[in-house]
């Protein structure tokens, strides 16, 4: 197995601790992690699955795997079978080891965005195969990966593919055996541009053959720390993955399932949550720019792609004396060395402190 690069979010800690030194406490924008509460109706359905003393099944329950089918459709116009849904412990840990668990190794070639999420990069590694940034803006990788990982909409700097783009890469990827997984966990953030699931007829054709889409609740349902994601497409390789899991005991905890299942059934709490996003995403924008920073991208998801023309981490510093602690944009690859990854997933008060200090 290849080294793995370091943990990114370990050499913040100067910055944190910079930060933190703000009379008003720091503003912690580097992470997306979620601050607001479950729904109170996830929470009920968590506790009650809690009587659960026997070893749930990898797949997970049908009322799962119904749910989920049903939100792709109702959501996203996506077709899929409740068989082909594998629910995971999260989707970073299916990220890192789908590689591994479709039996890449040494001498295949796992390909991803060059400016990207770190763990697609982890997931090549961890299976001992070659790491392949990609532009693909510039066209597809040459020769042909096992494996293409998208990311639309993006993280970091929450860039779009357009429907026929994706269907250029999809087709393109059939005619190789190449399969192309996108990790679609911004899908419900769309501002100025709306992403398409890849298994949406416009993209795949109607089948899903040869492509993978990689779903969590994270975002859409703040359930973070249930580590609740799920994935589905093509069904021969999702019964390949389900397989190796059962051996490698990856299996949701009954609890969990049920706490997703009513989740997935509900648009409301959603819908709200987009509304605080955009809420603190409006405030938090023109702060930025009144302060000097140019805001390139950033047209879906939960962050804002930001610039003053320098290097990364000495923005960083900069915003480190105002207490905001923002994410060095080279740790998501070469491209991102002059931009910071500020998140909107902090609380209302904390947005607003930061623009306060912004806009002093």
């Amino acid at each position: 197995m290849k080294a793995l690069p370091e943990f990114p979010w370990s050499a913040l800690t100067p910055l944190r601790d910079s930060a933190a030194q703000h009379p008003d406490g720091i503003v912690n924008l580097a992470l997306g992690t979620p601050v607001d509460a479950p729904p109170d109706f996830v929470q009920r359905a968590l506790c009650e699955a809690a009587n659960a003393p026997g070893h749930p099944a990898t797949e997970g329950t049908p009322a799962l795997r119904e749910a989920a089918a049903a939100y792709l459709r109702r959501r996203f116009g996506v077709a899929a079978e409740p068989e082909a849904i594998l629910p995971s412990v999260g989707t970073k840990e299916l990220i890192a080891w789908l590689p591994t668990v479709l039996g890449v190794g040494p001498g295949d070639l796992v390909a991803y965005p060059e400016l990207a999420f770190p763990t697609y990069e982890v997931s090549a590694r961890l299976a001992g195969a070659t790491p392949m940034p990609v532009n693909l803006d510039h066209g597809l990788p040459d020769p042909a990966p096992r494996v293409l990982w998208l990311n639309t909409p993006s993280n970091p700097d929450g860039r779009v593919l357009s429907a026929e783009r994706m269907r250029e890469i999809v087709s393109w990827g059939r005619d190789r055996g190449v399969l192309v997984v996108n990790d679609e966990c911004y899908l419900e953030y769309g501002w100025e541009q709306q992403p398409t699931s890849i298994l949406h007829p416009d993209v795949c054709g109607g089948s899903h053959t040869g492509v993978l889409a990689v779903h969590t609740l994270s975002k859409r349902s703040n359930l973070a720390g249930y580590r609740a994601g799920f994935v589905t497409g093509d069904s021969r390789i999702v019964r390949e993955m389900l397989e190796v899991r059962r051996h490698a005991g990856l299996i949701l905890p009954t609890p969990i399932a049920a706490a997703m299942a009513a989740a997935l059934a509900d648009d409301t709490h959603v819908e709200l949550q987009r509304e605080r996003y955009a809420r603190r995403r409006a405030w938090l924008r023109p702060a930025l720019e009144a302060r000097g920073l140019r805001v390139d991208h950033s047209h879906s998801g939960l962050y804002l792609w930001a610039t003053r023309d320098e290097p990364c981490w000495d923005t960083a510093a900069f915003l480190a004396g105002e207490g905001i602690l923002g994410a060095p944009g080279s740790i998501y690859g070469r491209p991102g060395e002059n931009h910071i990854r500020l998140a909107v997933t902090a609380t209302d008060e904390r947005i607003a402190s930061a623009v306060a200090r912004l806009t002093a």
